[in-house]
C-alpha cells in the first residue's frame, strides 16, 4: 500500500504523523511511503532522516495525497485540504468529529473512510492512541497555569508554589483520567495545592492510595465543582466522553464568581471543551479573557512540543497503522474490535454514535 504523510497545515502545528524510525517499520513490511517535503522539520525531523528509512519526498501536499491511498496525519483535515481527498482514500488521524459538524459532514459526503484515533478502544476501556497526546496535555496544562497565573499574563498574581509564610496556588484538576492525573502530578510537583475531581470513586482511591494526602481528592457533583472552581487560582479541565462532546461542569455563571486574574485551561477543548466559556484558541493567541478570568483552550497543545509528541504519537499508532497498510482497512477492522471502534465515517454512512448525537448527522452502524 502507499502511505502518504503531508505536512500538517494547522495554526502553529508542528508535529509530523510519522518518525523516519515508523516509516522503515512500513517500508520494511514492503510498503511505499510519501512523505511531503518539510513535513518534519517542525518536529527536527529532516527530508533526509526520511529518505534515510526509505521514504520517498514528494514536493507538495497535492503529490501526496494524489499518490497515496491511506492518508496519516495528526490533526483534523483543515478546509483548504477538504478537496484534495478521493472517495477511495483511508484516513488514520485525530478527528474529534463532535466538535466539528463541517468536517463531519464533509467526511460523510465524500465518502471517506475515517479513522480517529481519539476513540480507537480496547476491551478494558482504555483508549491507547489518545493516551500519550492526553499525557503530554496534561503534563503541559500546569505550566501553561503556572505561565498565565504571573501578573504581566494577566493573571492573579500567584506563584504555584507559594513561598515560605505564603500559601500556594489552589489547583483544581477536572477529571481524573490520563490528562488529569498527569496535570495533577506535575501541579503536585509545583507545590501547588491540588484537588481532584472525579465521578469514578476507585480512580479517586488510586489517587489516594498513591499520593496519600498530597493530591486531594473529591467525588463529582455540581455543588462540589461549583464550591471548588469558585475558590481556585487555576482551574484544570480534563473531561473526556469517547467520540462525544465534553459536557459543560463549569457554567458561565460560576466563571462570574470565580476571583478576578484566575485561569482556566481547558484540555477537553477538542471535544467541545468542558467549561461554557471555552472557544478554541491557538498557540498564536492562546488565550482570552471572560469576566476577569484568563481562559486557556488551545485545540492542539501537544503541538507546541512536536519532537516529544511526534515520538510519542507514532510509538503507538505504528501497530494499528501497520495493520492497516499490511491488511487492507476492511480486514484490519475486522480483525481488531478497538480499531473498528476507531471507525468513524464509512463508505458515506457515519458510524460514531457519539459524533451523530454532536452533530445531528444520522448514525449508521459499521457493517449496515
Amino acid at each position: 500500500m502507499i502511505v502518504g504523510i503531508p505536512t500538517e497545515v494547522k495554526t502553529h502545528e508542528y508535529r509530523v504523523a510519522a518518525t523516519p524510525e515508523g516509516v522503515r517499520e512500513l517500508t520494511h513490511a514492503g510498503h511505499d511511503v510519501v512523505v511531503q517535503s518539510g513535513a518534519g522539520v517542525g518536529s527536527a525531523i529532516t527530508d533526509d532522516d526520511f529518505l534515510a528509512a526509505g521514504a520517498k519526498i514528494l514536493p507538495d501536499a497535492g503529490a501526496v495525497f494524489a499518490a497515496a491511498e491511506l492518508i496519516v496525519k495528526v490533526k483534523e483535515p483543515q478546509p483548504e485540504e477538504f478537496e484534495r481527498f478521493r472517495a477511495d482514500h483511508v484516513l488514520f488521524t485525530y478527528l474529534h468529529l463532535a466538535a466539528d459538524t463541517t468536517l463531519t459532514a464533509f467526511l460523510v459526503d465524500r465518502g471517506v473512510r475515517a479513522i480517529a484515533y481519539e476513540t480507537v478502544q480496547t476491551p478494558d476501556g482504555k483508549l491507547p492512541l489518545l493516551a500519550p497526546m492526553s499525557e503530554i496535555a496534561g503534563r503541559m496544562a500546569p505550566q501553561e497555569g503556572a505561565k498565565y497565573l504571573e501578573r504581566p499574563s494577566g493573571g492573579r498574581g500567584v506563584l504555584m508554589g507559594g513561598a515560605s509564610g505564603v500559601r500556594p496556588a489552589l489547583v483544581v484538576v477536572l477529571g481524573g483520567g490520563m490528562a488529569g492525573w498527569n496535570a495533577a502530578e506535575i501541579a503536585a510537583g509545583m507545590q501547588a495545592e491540588v484537588v481532584v475531581v472525579d465521578k469514578n470513586v476507585d480512580r479517586l482511591r488510586e489517587i489516594d492510595r498513591i499520593w496519600r494526602g498530597r493530591i486531594q481528592t473529591v467525588m463529582s457533583s455540581r455543588l462540589a465543582v461549583e464550591r471548588l472552581v469558585v475558590d481556585a487560582d487555576l482551574v484544570i479541565g480534563a473531561v473526556l466522553v469517547p467520540g462525544a462532546k465534553a459536557p459543560h461542569l463549569v457554567t458561565a455563571q460560576m466563571v462570574t464568581e470565580m476571583r478576578p486574574g484566575a485561569v482556566m485551561v481547558d484540555i477537553s477543548i477538542d471535544q467541545g471543551g468542558c467549561f461554557e466559556t471555552s472557544h478554541v484558541t491557538t498557540h498564536a493567541e492562546p488565550t482570552y479573557v471572560v469576566d476577569s478570568v484568563v481562559h486557556y483552550a488551545v485545540g492542539n497543545m501537544p503541538g507546541a512540543v512536536p519532537r516529544t509528541s511526534t515520538y510519542a504519537l507514532t510509538n503507538v499508532t505504528l501497530p494499528y497503522l501497520l495493520a492497516l497498510a499490511s491488511d487492507g482497512a476492511e480486514r484490519a477492522i475486522q480483525d481488531d474490535p478497538a480499531l473498528a471502534l476507531g471507525v468513524n465515517t464509512w463508505d458515506g454512512k457515519l458510524t460514531n454514535q457519539g459524533v451523530a448525537d454532536a452533530t445531528g448527522i444520522a448514525f449508521s452502524p459499521l457493517g449496515a
